[in-house]
């Protein structure tokens, strides 16, 4: 698996993360990219989103279509 190159990438957490270890998530914008990771392996895979793409999944999570359970 490729890892993008994320040097000079300010990265969030996600307000969802919680401070027990889990769901730990963090997203960082690039030139043209979107980057998703787990920022308990910051030096690991992140998910990778062009703006079309992450403009679809954020539609898709307001509608609800991600929800667990």
């Amino acid at each position: 698996m490729r890892v993008p190159d994320s040097s000079g990438v300010l990265w969030r957490k996600s307000s969802r993360s919680n401070g027990s270890g889990n769901e730990c998530v963090e997203i960082g914008f690039a030139r043209t990219r979107i980057l998703i990771r787990d920022s308990k392996n910051p030096d690991g895979p992140a998910l990778t989103f062009g703006p079309a793409a992450w403009s679809r999944f954020l539609c898709a999570v307001k509608a609800g279509c991600h929800d667990a359970g």
